[in-house]
């Protein structure tokens, strides 16, 4: 079965964050029981990710917690994919710098028609809006250690019973995404360009 979230108006779905209340309630008392665990410290700021599409096979999205260097705990929600293309990517983050004031980083790549590859892709984030999202063969509900579909991360620790969603395979439109880590075994940016310039720029 195949799900289509979204029409022509932007709106907040499933992926970008856990659409239950119990589900919610899951990632308190797996914080209080300290069973969710980051893949590595995260920084004390999450950053923007835009892409003009995001495609992929063997999605998995379930829930756990990254740690910041100081300590605190962020819950996110991971969308995993085994495969993925991903087009104009964009990635901001600003930052302060003593004297000098704002500057943003920023990332592009995957533009002129060559798409971003990456394998064994992990995104966690707190918030995602798109144009429109397709879920292919979904399976809404599944537990954690019942996925099958796609993988999480093998460095997260999560309760087995906890909620997840799962998927053949998906596509996302102009997603605009809130992140806060993002991990892959391979990434490969076609058309790369990095850059730090003065002021803020963000990719949306």
């Amino acid at each position: 079965m195949s799900q289509r979230i979204g029409k022509t108006h932007w709106k907040r779905f499933a992926v970008g964050a856990v659409p239950t209340v119990a589900a919610t309630a899951a990632v308190a008392v797996s914080m209080a029981q300290g069973a969710l665990a980051a893949s590595f410290s995260i920084s004390g700021s999450d950053f923007k990710v835009s892409a003009g599409s995001l495609s992929g096979t063997g999605f998995a999205n379930y829930a756990t917690v990254d740690v910041a260097k100081n300590g605190k705990r962020i819950p996110v929600s991971v969308s995993a994919l085994e495969s993925a293309k991903i087009t104009d990517m964009c990635q901001s983050v600003p930052v302060d710098i003593p004297v000098l004031g704002t500057y943003t980083m920023t990332l592009k790549a995957g533009g002129s028609g060559t798409a971003v590859k990456a394998k064994d892709l992990y995104i966690d984030m707190t918030d995602l809006q798109a144009k429109s999202g397709t879920f292919n063969n979904v399976d809404i509900g599944v537990a954690t250690g019942s996925i099958t579909k796609g993988q999480g991360n093998p460095k997260d620790h999560v309760n087995p019973d906890d909620y997840a969603q799962q998927a053949d395979s998906i596509e996302i439109i102009e997603a605009h995404q809130r992140v806060w880590a993002t991990s892959a075994g391979t990434f490969e940016l076609a058309g790369l360009h990095m850059n730090i310039a003065a002021g803020r720029h963000d990719c949306f």
